[in-house]
């Protein structure tokens, strides 16, 4: 089993088929190791995701600030605000971004790498600068 990073193969046909809209609701959900996570993602279920309770809510946080811009001939979709999770006592390895609008149709895969822990304290999803370089989500 793996988490591994990728904007998923679904919401690339969704987005040219009109499905998924800038007033959708999207989410952030945090994945233990024991996920499977991958471009093959195509919605959001709760298997492997990290437990109900000590700061986190199963099904994740709800993302804020939705805005795309074009960096040179790049598309980028971003949210401005880095999810977190105040108070929590939690250990993730990667997070499902996905559309609760849309039956929980999945947009993007993030791997963190290694287990990331957080003990009282706030868990943070920091997202990267909405560039055609770094940007989480972008069309080239």
């Amino acid at each position: 089993m793996a988490i591994q990073a990728a904007i998923c193969n679904s919401y690339k046909k969704e987005v040219l088929d009109g499905v998924h809209l800038a007033a959708d609701a999207y989410k952030i959900a945090l994945f233990t190791s024991a996920a499977t996570l991958s471009k093959s993602t195509t919605a959001y279920a709760a298997t492997n995701e990290v437990a109900n309770g000590n700061g986190y809510t199963t099904g994740g946080a709800t993302l804020a600030g939705f805005t795309t811009a074009l960096d040179t001939d790049t598309a980028v979709l971003d949210w401005t605000t880095d999810p977190t999770w105040p108070a929590a006592t939690i250990t993730a390895r990667g997070a499902l971004i996905y559309n609760s609008t849309r039956s929980n149709k999945a947009v993007a895969v993030l791997d963190f790498g290694a287990d990331i822990a957080s003990t009282n304290g706030t868990f943070t999803v920091t997202f990267p600068a909405a560039t055609a370089a770094a940007g989480l989500v972008r069309i080239a």
